[in-house]
């Protein structure tokens, strides 16, 4: 795969009350693929988050107020429309801060951030609402039915592996439902949220409406602004530690909480599979942007007697599978630590430690595609979560094995079952402690459906009406008859 040098176009800034700023000292933009300084970020200060959070709350009541769902929703097509007007600056933006290649960043991330505004503002006009005919026990009646109002202000705290995706997830279904956002994307990928704030400010949506804030997370605006008392709503996506944080400062304020967290994603492999299309979709579940995917497949059981074969054919692959950096020196460091410590305890099938380029991409945070095996389950390489290209395979013999397997640790976000047996697919898959499983494919996704994770996989459900219920609050009215 071709990589190529990208630079963020546009200077990342603050966005509040309608106006752009660079309030704060400013710390270093790195791109992961070379190591290069390819910009700054301003760190916004207390007296910033606090000033997002007025703008905010002062748009609710605001010209905000009187658009209709219908108002709404042509506005966020006409956010749509201006993210796709500047696709390649997008595009450029988002390879520059994560170092994924363009092929990905063009077919997935740019695209279902246009999607997701599309796909909030038409459901938001369609849905409908509830009622009831009531029959007092006195002879008279009664009509109920149920009016959806926003929430208010809602903070939105996106991650660094798919900046834009998840950042317009939360932000879109916020809109449609009237609220008002405050968001902070994480500081290692800030540019295509700053690009979002022009396109937004472009379309004209009422100041203080949309807010964005730059910088770290604990003691610093990510604390601040999930702990805010003039937060109404906290919306996550991130790793369970802080997730736990964040819930612990909402607690204070009784603030709703809507969290994805991590994931240690388990895929099951049966004899009777076809083994070629199972080995493509775990490399493709496995090392998808390099791994650092919530959904990614990190441990694999596959059914003893097509173990080896299975072994042999998807360390072939990983040794062949196009790759990209880690996002940070931080997290190459985190995954190169699993991998020595594995090396040591297991057998390293394909990849292990660190590319060596010869050129530029030697100062950038790689590390190589890796299969494992023989590992025990209580080994923090099987039990942690590692998010980036590593995965673990070992055998089973039964179907409970598999499953008991399978659900075995903390979390419980997503799983896939490789199987010709269809009944067994029935039987198999709603048995797994997971919010989504794919048979005989992955990352098949409709933004309709329910989207989120169990144990310490996350708090409540993300898709299509799932997100618009999050995003309000239902009232009932009852007119005496």
């Amino acid at each position: 795969m071709k990589w190529e040098v990208y630079e963020v176009s546009s200077p990342v800034r603050h966005y509040t009350g309608g106006r752009f700023h660079t309030t704060g000292e400013p710390f270093p933009l790195i791109d992961p693929v070379d190591g290069r300084t390819v910009g700054t970020v301003p760190e916004a200060d207390r007296a910033t988050v606090d000033a997002a959070v007025r703008a905010a709350r002062e748009a609710l009541s605001g010209p905000w107020a009187s658009y209709t769902a219908a108002d709404r929703a042509r506005m966020l097509h006409r956010i749509a429309d201006g993210i796709e007007a500047r696709f390649e600056e997008f595009v450029a933006a988002e390879c520059a801060d994560t170092g994924k290649p363009r092929e990905l960043a063009a077919a997935v991330d740019v695209p279902r951030g246009v999607a997701n505004f599309r796909a909030y503002a038409d459901l938001s006009v369609s849905r409908g609402e509830q009622a009831w005919h009531t029959e007092a026990p006195e002879g008279r009646g009664a009509l109920n039915y149920t009016v959806r109002k926003p929430l208010g202000v809602v903070a939105v705290v996106a991650p660094w592996n798919l900046p834009l995706l998840l950042l317009t997830w939360k932000v879109a279904p916020a809109l449609a439902m009237g609220n008002t956002v405050v968001a902070k994307p994480s500081e290692l990928t800030p540019s295509t949220a700053h690009l979002l704030a022009e396109v937004i400010d472009a379309a004209q949506l009422p100041a203080g409406v949309f807010n964005l804030v730059h910088g770290h997370g604990a003691d610093a605006a990510g604390a601040w602004l999930t702990g805010h008392p003039g937060v109404d709503a906290v919306a996550f996506t991130g790793e369970s530690a802080t997730g736990s944080a964040i819930m612990r400062a909402a607690a204070d304020h009784l603030t709703p909480v809507s969290f994805e967290l991590g994931g240690k994603n388990a895929g099951l492999v049966f004899a009777d599979a076809d083994l070629e299309a199972a080995v493509a979709g775990t490399l493709r579940s496995s090392f998808t942007n390099s791994g650092q995917v919530c959904l990614c497949t990190e441990r694999v059981y596959v059914e003893r007697p097509v173990f080896e074969e299975f072994a042999e054919a998807l360390a072939r692959g990983a040794r062949e599978v196009a790759y990209g950096p880690m996002v940070s020196a931080e997290h190459r460091d985190k995954v190169l630590g699993h991998l020595r410590r594995a090396a040591g305890d297991g057998r390293v099938l394909a990849g292990g430690g660190a590319p060596e380029f010869g050129d530029a991409r030697d100062g950038g945070f790689w590390v190589r595609p890796t299969v494992l095996a023989g590992l025990p389950e209580d080994h923090p390489a099987v039990r942690e979560e590692i998010f980036g290209p590593v995965v673990h395979l070992a055998p089973f013999d039964t179907e409970e094995e598999a499953v008991a397997l399978a659900n075995a640790g903390p979390y419980g976000l997503a799983a896939t079952v490789w199987t010709g047996d269809l009944a067994r697919a029935h039987r198999v898959a709603p048995r797994l402690d997971v919010g989504i499983a794919w048979v005989n494919t992955w990352n098949l996704r409709d933004l309709r459906t329910p989207f989120g994770g169990v144990k310490a996989s996350g708090i409540g459900r993300e898709g299509g009406h799932h997100s618009l219920d999050f995003f309000s609050e239902p009232m009932n009215v009852c007119v005496r008859i």
